[in-house]
């Protein structure tokens, strides 16, 4: 079955807002912490944020003061705020365990034009 399902993602235009959203498996989400990743174009994916199941987060240098991660462990579901979108904000979002990865999904695209 698929276990993580991202959505949320679109084109905006930079300063603009997205919120993306995790939908998880209960087998991925309890007990874990949860990260947002980010594939921009031409690279490897990489950590955007995290936060524990109690709610304590972390952020990238880059996106922290512009991202909100958050979770709601009742609906095993994780999202990301992001706010005053740049362009190199730009690519696909995953979303997974931090440091028990499971199968990746799909993504969401996003893009931020200049």
């Amino acid at each position: 079955q698929v276990q993580l399902v991202e959505s949320g993602g679109g084109l905006v235009q930079a300063g603009g807002s997205l919120r993306l959203s995790c939908a998880a498996s209960a087998t991925i989400f309890r007990s874990n912490t949860m990260a947002w990743y980010q594939q921009a174009p031409g690279k490897q994916r990489e950590l955007v944020a995290t936060i524990t199941p109690g709610g304590d987060t972390n952020y990238a240098p880059s996106v922290k003061d512009r991202f909100t991660i958050s979770r709601d462990n009742t609906e095993n579901t994780l999202y990301l705020q992001m706010n005053s979108l740049k362009p190199e904000d730009t690519g696909v979002y995953y979303c997974n365990a931090r440091y028990r990865l499971r199968s990746w999904g799909q993504g969401t695209q996003v893009t931020v034009s200049s």
